[in-house]
């Protein structure tokens, strides 16, 4: 069962590309027990790091950047609270989030 507010992605033929960059950064949270959090640093491109995010920035792994038309469609296709998404079979689960981190707002994807 779905709660309520819960958003939901599934697509039975063809999962965005936005959504699997999204699936492999979760993976890599998923597998160190932290975050995944994206920040813009300029017009084309958003960082994404992996870490607690209550932390500072030195305390986050940067693991690539995403081109900013993509960061975009996954803002689009996810929203603030708990999602699920499909992404190539796999199901994830996790809520979106915003914070302040060193004086820059970033999106968090947090597994639940």
């Amino acid at each position: 069962m779905t709660p309520w507010n819960a958003a939901t992605y599934q697509s039975g033929t063809c999962t965005p590309e936005s959504l699997r960059t999204l699936a492999g950064y979760l993976e890599l949270a998923l597998d160190e027990g932290e975050s995944v959090v994206l920040m813009r640093i300029g017009t084309q491109v958003r960082s994404v790091y992996v870490g607690n995010p209550s932390g500072t920035l030195e305390d986050l792994t940067d693991s690539g950047v995403v081109d900013a038309c993509q960061a975009d469609e996954i803002l689009m296709l996810t929203c603030l609270g708990l999602n699920r998404i499909t992404a190539d079979g796999q199901q994830y689960r996790f809520v979106r989030s915003v914070r302040y981190i060193a004086d820059r707002q970033a999106v968090v994807f947090t597994p639940a």
